[in-house]
């Protein structure tokens, strides 16, 4: 009897004191226990990419615009890599929309010779389409100056880029975003080159920075080469790193920089600025950036 009898007792003061708890006893930093022990709130999840939007918007430069992709110093926007409908490129908007949809549900507004500071109004124009996916492939003009001396200091660089989020967000703040980074101006130097007719076009004042007097190996020639080469690599790095700010952004990972264009993906009339072939090449690493869940 006296041990059931200390059972109870010891019961009975158990419950008691969790009753003590539960009504807000203090512990002994003076805090309710109640209190240090509520849930914490759970991190807002980001949101999940999309990787068949319905409507596309592209906005960049002479690349996107297929300038002498199809004829001399002119554009050809029918092969673009982003919203071209011409079969043989296979553009990101007809692999996304089919042939029909890339006709009626994306926009090209890109303009050739376009620089970073003109991608704001770019993406509030595109911003006002309400796109499900806007491309973005701007910079290269910031480099390509008359002498490196004019190039796009990295700072205003970044500022124009983050603006143009802020732009498109503004307006449409859901849309996904596909960043591509900037081609090696370099590697389209060393592959150009080669042709007498490219150099002759290059005299004309093709993307000086990188492309006066081609034929010059020389210490001095290498350094100016060096030095473009360089704010590419820096520009490159402020996509990825303003992109990575964004949640519904995606960079595509220095694919474009990387990738090799071979003499036969340079337009014939300026050995610089991609064919219709490399339009296709640029549309099939876009694609395969795009359409991974």
């Amino acid at each position: 009897m006296r041990g059931r009898q200390g059972i109870r007792t010891t019961a009975a003061a158990v419950a008691l004191l969790c009753a003590a708890t539960l009504a807000g006893c203090s512990a002994g930093d003076g805090r309710p226990e109640a209190a240090a022990s509520a849930p914490r709130p759970t991190p807002k999840p980001s949101p999940s990419w999309d990787p068949s939007p319905g409507s596309l918007a592209a906005v960049g430069d002479s690349i996107t615009r297929a300038f002498d992709a199809c004829g001399v110093l002119s554009d050809c926007p029918e092969v673009s890599w982003a919203t071209g409908t011409d079969p043989a490129v296979g553009s990101l908007a007809v692999r996304l929309l089919g042939p029909e949809g890339a006709a009626a549900k994306s926009w090209n507004l890109a303009a050739t010779g376009a620089r970073m500071a003109e991608l704001p109004e770019q993406m509030a124009a595109a911003a006002a389409r309400r796109p499900e996916l806007v491309t973005v492939m701007m910079g290269a003009n910031d480099a390509c100056r008359p002498g490196p001396e004019l190039m796009t200091p990295v700072e205003d660089f970044r500022a124009s880029f983050a603006a143009a989020l802020g732009r498109l967000r503004a307006g449409a703040p859901k849309a996904q975003v596909y960043v591509a980074s900037l081609p090696d101006l370099k590697r389209l130097w060393a592959t150009g080159r080669v042709s007498p007719l490219g150099r002759q076009v290059w005299g004309l004042g093709v993307c000086g920075s990188m492309l006066a007097d081609p034929e010059d190996l020389g210490p001095a020639a290498e350094a100016r080469r060096n030095r473009v080469r360089d704010r590419v690599v820096a520009y490159n790095e402020v996509l990825r790193e303003e992109c990575a700010k964004d949640a519904r952004c995606r960079y595509d990972g220095g694919a474009v920089f990387g990738f090799a264009f071979e003499d036969g993906q340079l337009s014939r009339w300026d050995w610089f600025h991609p064919s219709r072939d490399g339009q296709a090449r640029l549309a099939e690493l876009a694609y395969r950036r795009i359409s991974t869940a």
